[in-house]
């Protein structure tokens, strides 16, 4: 096949790997570390109220528009209650109805939420507010303020800067004193504002959220004002005029409607409560992905047995230690018994751990290689003398294990995990060389392959490594380009550097 073909190739797996990877790291939200948690805020609203005699309708605002944040669920509870999601003219509103109650009753209404900066605020844009009808004096009042900020101003935002500034100024001058005469609270003085602002044929409304931080018992809503330039919304606080919405807050609904309205019911109120958790991003990623009904879900490994993605978390690490085989027989050049033994090897050290790996390793192929070499005087056929270093292996186990543990170290009793046909396999690769070959052959390629194995058992031990390739397994894809890519490889390797080095001297 031609050069280009092979990078085509290895072009294409690179695309369909990372476009894969990127989709469900920021899109669906796929963690890239293990053990990830993310603050989740759950906020639960009480409505309490006494029945009436007749039929019960209870409509509560809800958010609709979270910027900075993404539902992760919402539910009610209350008993014997019909309960709809629907939207108003202010936005979103939960509904309950009810054939008939008795006494004092509570509706309970609850939505998970998470920060995600991803979301962004995508409301249409509104139309020219139309000129409010003002009685005198206060007509007069906003005109002669409206024309005065808007000759100090460029553009919505700074009008409504400005005009926050006027309103708020500790020595206001007559007119905002008759604005702001018998207003008592942050509501009052929003509903002033938009006002004002569509005087000025400026889209404004009153915003109502919550300051999300840690637990609160008694949450209070906060009003902020909304702003449209033009182009998109803009939030303003009320108070110092700052253009910006607080960290961590959370929109709860928008307009002048009433919070609740209870039709068959008297004594209404509402309590609200914000609880913080923390919950593992894996699983937040995962609800995101079945609230989108993407393929990528049933795709998913976590959606295998828990005994089944045990094996996989183990067998998904072999293509990482075939790339770092690759790496080091390629570029490197270091001889090994085997193509993928040192990769075997290393699966077996995952279980021993490397000191005791290294150690059982080198205690089992020095007795089976001199084992070995006393049947071959016996000059047997293949099968049977590679059968004998077999048993041969499992009786040195066998022994080691019972030593070990006589000794106290349970760690060697592990070593009955290690591949028993890999390491006679490996014994028998070795004698094979040291007789064709010379010793010095055979110890360097039996060194080669402990060394390999170590190397790929630290890239394979790496617990961020083996979640990433879990939880993103097309990454496969790019591990098999960059392995096509060095299968074209024809350069100098480095252990060839000092072997040619009188060459580059001349």
């Amino acid at each position: 096949m031609k050069q280009r073909y092979v990078y085509l190739l290895a072009a294409l797996l690179a695309a369909i790997g990372l476009s894969a990877f990127f989709y469900k790291w920021q899109v669906l939200g796929f963690p890239l570390t293990e053990d990830r948690e993310t603050p989740v805020w759950t906020i639960e609203s009480a409505v309490s109220f006494d029945s009436g005699p007749g039929t019960i309708k209870v409509q509560l605002q809800v958010p609709t528009l979270t910027p900075g944040f993404r539902m992760l669920n919402e539910n009610s509870v209350s008993r014997g209650y019909s309960f709809s999601l629907n939207y108003g003219s202010g936005g979103r509103e939960a509904q309950w109805a009810i054939r008939r109650a008795d006494g004092e009753q509570t509706i309970y209404y609850r939505i998970s939420v998470y920060e995600d900066d991803s979301v962004d605020q995508w409301d249409i844009t509104p139309p020219f507010p139309p000129l409010p009808v003002i009685n005198e004096p206060m007509k007069t009042a906003v005109d002669v303020l409206v024309d005065d900020v808007y000759d100090h101003s460029a553009d919505p935002a700074s009008f409504t800067t400005e005009l926050l500034r006027r309103m708020n100024d500790p020595s206001p001058d007559p007119n905002v004193e008759l604005l702001l005469s018998g207003v008592d609270s942050g509501a009052g003085f929003l509903e002033i504002m938009t006002t004002m602002l569509a005087a000025a044929r400026i889209p404004a409304r009153m915003v109502r959220g919550f300051h999300l931080a840690g637990r609160q018992r008694s949450a209070q809503l906060v009003p902020w004002l909304e702003v449209h330039d033009g182009d998109q919304w803009l939030y303003f606080n009320p108070v110092t005029g700052e253009q910006a919405l607080p960290k961590r807050f959370l929109v709860w609904w928008r307009g002048n409607e009433s919070l609740v309205n209870v039709e068959g019911g008297s004594n209404v109120a509402v309590e609200f409560a914000i609880r913080e958790n923390h919950v593992d991003a894996l699983a937040i990623a995962e609800k995101q992905a079945a609230k989108r009904g993407t393929i990528a879900l049933d795709l998913s490994l976590y959606s295998l047995p828990i005994q089944t993605q045990a094996v996989y978390s183990v067998l998904l690490m072999i293509p990482i230690g075939a790339l770092v085989m690759v790496f080091m027989r390629t570029f490197i050049g270091i001889d090994a018994f085997g193509t993928f033994m040192p990769v075997l090897i290393a699966l077996a050290f995952r279980e021993t751990k490397l000191f005791w790996g290294v150690i059982l390793f080198t205690m089992l192929v020095a007795l089976g290689l001199m084992i070995r070499f006393m049947l071959d005087r016996l000059r047997l056929l293949l099968v049977p003398r590679l059968s004998a270093v077999l048993i041969v292996v499992v009786a040195l186990m066998l022994f080691i294990s019972l030593m070990s543990h006589r000794l106290g170290l349970e760690t060697g009793l592990s070593v009955a995990l290690f591949p028993m046909v890999i390491i006679a396999m490996t014994i028998e690769r070795m004698s094979v060389v040291w007789e064709e070959r010379g010793a010095a052959v055979a110890l360097r390629e039996g060194l080669g392959s402990l060394f390999v194995a170590i190397v790929a058992y630290i890239f394979m031990g790496m617990a961020w490594l083996e979640h990433l390739i879990f939880t993103f397994p097309e990454m496969l894809l790019i591990i098999l380009a960059i392995v096509v890519l060095a299968g074209r490889y024809t350069g100098y390797r480095l252990t060839e550097l000092r072997r040619f080095k009188e060459l580059s001297a001349d």
